[in-house]
């Protein structure tokens, strides 16, 4: 539909019902895409209708002195294709309370016939002042009101009024709106960093750009113009889209609408959509920063003068040395042209921007170790006049980025500010790639540049385990900067990474280990939750990656990093046990010591050996279940100081038999345990701890020792004695575990949800000399470890170790596993049974 045809269906709607239905009906199923033009016609469509009802209906009701007025977003002109539409009708109480409610009736009436949503209200002026007085929203509401019909002295009455009060009462009005704000983004997260947003709730919404609009009508501080009303319309178009994809008056951009929207917007896809989203919504969010702080601090001064001028004996600042106004403008000096003023760091006023490059760096460096945010104009007079760095960068420059990334939680607001003005990309063009990218995994809580950044945070705190911090800062800055492009943006992020460190001034020993370090971001959790670490192909396979000792130390520190910024779910007591037994194994190896030493197997422990004895003896399973406040070997740690619990820890030892494995899992999917992680080997007692009842059993024993760390779905854990019970009986086949699970999953008919990735099972390559390991990656499920161990149980094949972990709602699982006689599997063997797995997951 071109511009032309929707305003001669505006001019030429039918008045009526019916008409103004059919209308409507051409203006949002039209060619047009949707924008502020159709919105714009949209409401002056509904204009007009509810106008020659609002006339219709004051004639039969006998009312003069009444008004109809749009309020909230419909008064803005914001009406998406299943928009409330917010009526006041304004009266000035001349007529009958009946002939009001009368007329009234007669207008909500037809709009109700016609399904459309209406929010609605009747009063006076006085009325609807007194209620704007108790009730921030309403206040704001009428802050857009806009006539539509009837009196329309009346209704520009009660809007300069209202703008009066406003304006009258903004000091203390403004911090309520703040307060309201705070509160519903903690309730509703941020925008740009949701995989489901909400596009007029969360930070950076459609409702943070309404409260900017307020407080610019308060005339105490305005929101700074530049894309934020391109934001805005960015965020109404995609609302518009997804109302047509939905048929529903929602505001949340939910992952199984994503594409659908995309399309209607003319979007490449789903990702194209969000990082368009998350971009309005960067936009919007830092704005809202920088308006709260100004309205911050004129208030401050304003409440600042009266006791000042009290002090001064209402003299002003005679006969003091400087007055009021000069005292409040203090400057401190931070760095070179860089000083702190009314609580921002502003430029000095000898800087010259055009003749110090490094003036950008400097500033954000001063600030962020200041902790303190970088003012507006600042940023801005430094995006304009500030000249490129030379490449390479000279040291100070350096200097001045690691020194911002090593502040802490302050560089993320000075690195937003920087951002918000393009001087990131401008100092870091391959940024672009990465700014403002979706991550469309639920172990992510973070956007790709955010999560670099946080990375930086938490390697911040990390730097004292570190012989070259500068290294290891650059490292989480840069580690996930491949995921901008195709392929394994690891393999990418390595040549982008020894780019960026000759750019900025590293030499090519530096660059290289940062280049190491980007490539092996993911080396040690992978090693550590998916292989066996007493396998000593493992442990010869990591120290031939990493190459040096200062490296490993370095690797380590930016894997805990890498993994604190990621989310909750990717880190634990329990992983960081794992990766420190790794980097300890692989560290004496870089040193000199025999790897076959290193990865011999750990003896049992004190309790895994007396369950095992037990074991052996009673020929049946022995568990032991308790909640795990430490990860074993982690005591006084460094890495462990303050972490969470790691669970309820579960320790089976099992006479070495098929079955085991599916048996075990499937008992716990029964009892709903979640199943977080889990580790399973195979330990021959000596014939001394095999001995029972003062009897030796010849050549000892076989034992199979299953640790897990489970959660309840909900509810309490169940009694070791059932899990041992339901154990026995489903090692001897009376328990049927695939029946039982089955009619569990027919009575709970499964929730609309996320179409979740096949499962993908493959063979690792030159996993170990001993087994052959093969991986799983699944969405986690109730029961897929039971179906993953039947499944290799049914393919004949013995599990040697298992190691199982979950991120999210992904599970990663490897098993090293043998032929009857214990020898790894044939390359055309091992492919069979990885395609018989997968095939039972599908």
């Amino acid at each position: 539909m071109t511009a032309e045809s929707i305003d001669e269906t505006t001019a030429n709607a039918d008045p009526g019902p019916s008409g103004y239905a059919a209308a409507r009906l051409r203006l949002l199923l039209g060619e047009s895409q949707p924008g502020p033009r159709r919105r714009t016609a949209l409401a002056e469509l509904t204009d007009s209708w509810l106008a020659a009802v609002f006339h219709g209906a004051a004639r039969e009701a006998g009312v003069g002195g009444a008004s109809l007025v749009a309020v909230g977003g419909y008064g803005r002109g914001e009406l998406s294709p299943r928009s409330d539409l917010d009526l006041l009708l304004l009266h000035d109480g001349s007529a009958d309370a009946g002939a009001v409610a009368a007329l009234a009736d007669r207008v909500w009436y037809p709009v109700w016939d016609l399904g459309l949503s209406l929010d609605h209200s009747v009063r006076t002026p006085a009325e609807a002042r007194g209620t704007a007085g108790d009730d921030l929203k309403v206040h704001l509401g009428l802050l857009d009101a806009r006539h539509i019909a009837g009196d329309a002295g009346l209704t520009a009455g009660l809007r300069t009024a209202v703008l009066a009060d406003w304006r009258s009462q903004a000091p203390g009005r403004l911090p309520e709106l703040h307060e309201l704000c705070v509160e519903r983004a903690q309730r509703q997260g941020e925008l740009r960093f949701l995989l489901e947003p909400d596009l007029k709730e969360a930070r950076g919404g459609l409702r943070d750009v309404t409260a900017l609009r307020a407080v610019a009508a308060s005339w105490l501080a305005d929101a700074p113009r530049e894309g934020l009303e391109d934001a805005r319309r960015r965020l109404l178009d995609v609302r518009d889209a997804l109302h047509l994809a939905t048929g529903r008056a929602t505001d949340r951009l939910a992952l199984q609408e994503q594409d659908q929207v995309a399309a209607e917007l003319g979007l490449l896809d789903a990702d194209a959509l969000l990082r368009q989203v998350y971009e309005a919504a960067h936009t919007i969010a830092y704005a809202g920063d920088v308006t709260w702080r100004e309205v911050t601090r004129v208030l401050r001064a304003r409440s600042a003068k009266p006791r000042l001028k009290g002090l001064l004996g209402g003299r002003g600042g005679r006969g003091s040395g400087r007055s009021a106004a000069e005292s409040a403008a203090e400057r401190s000096p931070l760095a070179e042209g860089v000083v702190e003023q009314d609580g921002e760091v502003v430029l000095a006023r000898a800087a010259r921007p055009e003749r110090d490059p490094v003036l950008p760096l400097r500033a954000a460096a001063a600030a962020a170790q200041a902790g303190l945010p970088l003012s507006l104009h600042a940023v801005r007079r430094l995006a304009s006049a500030v000249r490129p760095l030379p490449v390479p960068w000279p040291a100070e420059a350096r200097e001045q980025l690691v020194t911002l990334l090593g502040a802490g939680e302050s560089t993320v607001p000075v690195w937003e500010a920087l951002e918000a003005e393009g001087l990131i990309t401008r100092l870091l063009p391959d940024w672009e790639r990465v700014r403002c990218r979706p991550q469309r995994n639920a172990v992510h809580t973070w956007t790709v540049d955010r999560h670099l950044v946080e990375a930086a945070v938490r390697a911040a705190a990390l730097t004292r385990r570190a012989s070259r911090p500068d290294l290891l800062l650059v490292a989480a800055l840069l580690h996930d900067i491949g995921k901008g492009w195709p392929g394994d943006h690891s393999v990418a992020g390595e040549v982008i990474a020894r780019d960026v460190a000759a750019r900025i001034g590293f030499d090519r020993a530096d660059a290289g280990v940062l280049a190491t370090l980007v490539r092996h971001h993911l080396l040690l959790v992978r090693t550590a939750t998916r292989r066996d670490l007493d396998d000593p192909a493992t442990i010869h396979a990591v120290a031939c990656e990493v190459g040096s000792t200062g490296t490993l130390e370095l690797l380590h520190a930016l894997t805990e990093a890498d993994a604190l910024a990621t989310g909750p779910a990717a880190w634990s007591t329990w992983r960081a046990s794992l990766i420190a037994d790794l980097v300890k194994r692989v560290a004496a190896v870089l040193e000199g010591e025999p790897v076959d030493d290193l990865a011999a197997p750990a003896e049992p422990t004190a309790e895994q050996e007396r369950l095992a004895i037990e074991a052996l003896r009673t020929g049946g399973p022995v568990l032991a279940l308790r909640a795990q406040t430490e990860a074993p070997g982690t005591e006084g740690t460094e890495a462990e100081s303050g972490s969470e619990p790691v669970g309820v820890e579960l320790l089976i030892a099992v006479p070495d038999q098929p079955g085991v494995l599916p048996a075990a899992a499937g008992v716990l999917a029964l009892h709903r345990l979640t199943v977080r992680a889990a580790d399973l080997r195979a330990v021959e007692l000596p014939e001394q701890l095999a001995a029972a009842d003062g009897e030796s059993a010849p050549g000892g024993g076989g034992v199979l020792l299953l640790n897990w760390r489970v959660a309840a779905e909900y509810g309490s854990l169940p009694q070791a004695a059932r899990l041992r019970n339901d154990l026995v009986r489903a090692l001897n086949g009376a328990l049927d575990i695939p029946g039982r699970l089955a009619e569990r999953e027919a009575a709970y008919p499964r929730r609309r949800g996320v179409k979740a990735p096949p499962p993908r099972v493959t063979v690792a390559p030159a996993g170990s000399r001993l087994a052959t390991v093969i991986e799983v990656r699944a969405h986690d499920a109730p029961g897929l470890l039971h179906r993953i161990g039947r499944a290799l149980d049914t393919a004949g094949v013995r599990v040697r170790s298992a190691h199982v972990s979950t991120l999210g709602a992904d599970a990663v699982d490897a098993f090293y596993v043998t032929d009857p006689e214990g020898a790894p599997l044939r390359d055309t063997r091992a492919a069979e049974v990885a395609a018989a797995v997968e095939t039972a997951l599908r």
